[in-house]
């Protein structure tokens, strides 16, 4: 056997599985891009989230929980930039439901979360109009980039194989594992493994199906949010939200900081159909048309907002299983049948996935262990 364990996917998710892994298991990671995280990874909110959103027992709440203070401690132990700056949800009336869950949320998880009034608010965020707020002071910011350079950087020096530019084309069972085709730069090569995990994120679903996962795996619904960067100074300390979107079907188009004061707004959410799904224009540049519909959400919160400041940034995709205004779907662990070498599909892993990454890591083995001893 060649590996013990072969990763598809060289995004935050596959490479904290790789890093997770290496230390004990002889571990091949291949990327069909160039670079390493060009898709999901590299077009995010940069958010270390707090856990306060997702449906009780879901898998999203407690990896999230589980993976935040892993993060924190992981960016603290190999000096990934990152501030736990707080993140302001705010109301546009003082007694709202959605607050009032959110709240009782956090008391069951035991999230510290600080409730505010109007003044309180005003004290904390001038710029910011609402009737109330509720305060997560545990809620941060990430360079993705660089936790996704350390998370390689670890996994290398463990002895991992890290290779881009392969793309998976098929897997075929062998007696006690998995023989691979890969198409490489230098062209089709076959590897060995025992086990095979598939964290090819958008790809996921197409990779699942190629090894006959046809009818268990659930479609992809790609969702496409938007960002516009707010030019000069910026007009916050905080991260500031509105209130959740129904269905979670997101987090409405927020305020974000990044590391260098900068400031953005996003994402908003747009399906794709399946002609776009099909598009190789990925990455979609930002639709200026879209600057109006951003200014009015965004001035529901923040009414000076200068809307000739608003500049086009980034676009990413998110892997949903749901489509549009239905309720959002958990992380799902897909493993393959039990006759079969050990095998896991990770499919519709989106937000909270930055945060809940090293968790991820740690479940796979989880499940591998519980599906196939």
């Amino acid at each position: 056997m060649d590996f013990d364990l072969m990763i598809i996917g060289g995004g935050v998710i596959g490479m904290a599985i790789a890093q997770h892994y290496a230390p004990t298991r002889s571990v091949l990671l291949v990327e069909q891009y160039a670079q390493f995280g060009p898709e999901t990874s590299a077009r995010n909110s940069e958010v270390i989230h707090a856990g306060l959103y997702y449906p009780e027992g879901s898998l999203k709440e407690s990896l999230c929980l589980r993976g935040k203070q892993a993060l924190y401690d992981f960016c603290e132990q190999y000096d990934v930039p990152h501030k736990a700056i707080g993140k302001l949800i705010v109301s546009p009336v003082s007694e709202h439901p959605k607050l009032s869950a959110l709240q009782r949320t956090a008391d069951r998880l035991g999230i510290p979360l600080q409730p505010l009034n109007r003044q309180e608010l005003l004290e904390r965020e001038p710029l910011v109009r609402a009737e109330a707020a509720l305060y997560s002071p545990t809620t941060g910011i990430i360079d993705s980039h660089q936790y996704l350079a350390r998370l390689e950087q670890q996994a290398s020096q463990h002895g991992a194989l890290l290779m881009q530019q392969t793309r998976f084309v098929q897997a075929s069972v062998l007696d006690n594992g998995w023989r691979v085709t890969l198409d490489t730069s230098d062209g089709l090569t076959h590897v060995r493994t025992a086990q095979l995990i598939n964290a090819a994120g958008l790809s996921a679903q197409r990779i699942a199906h190629r090894m006959g996962h046809t009818e268990e795996t659930p479609e992809l619904y790609p969702c496409l949010g938007q960002y516009f960067a707010y030019q000069g100074k910026a007009p916050f300390r905080h991260l500031v939200y509105p209130l959740p979107e129904p269905n979670l079907a997101g987090l409405g188009i927020h305020a974000t900081l990044d590391l260098a004061g900068g400031t953005r707004f996003g994402p908003d959410a747009h399906y794709l159909n399946h002609c776009q799904r099909d598009s190789r224009d990925y990455p979609y540049p930002v639709n200026e048309r879209h600057r109006r519909a951003f200014a009015h959400a965004i001035q529901s919160y923040f009414p000076s907002l200068d809307s000739n400041r608003l500049q086009p940034d980034y676009s990413g995709l998110r892997p949903k299983l749901h489509p549009a205004h239905q309720t959002a779907e958990d992380f799902m662990f897909l493993p393959g049948p039990r006759n079969q070498p050990p095998s896991l599909h990770l499919l519709g892993i989106e937000s909270p996935g930055l945060t809940a990454s090293l968790a991820i890591a740690q479940h796979t083995r989880k499940i591998l262990q519980r599906h196939f001893t």
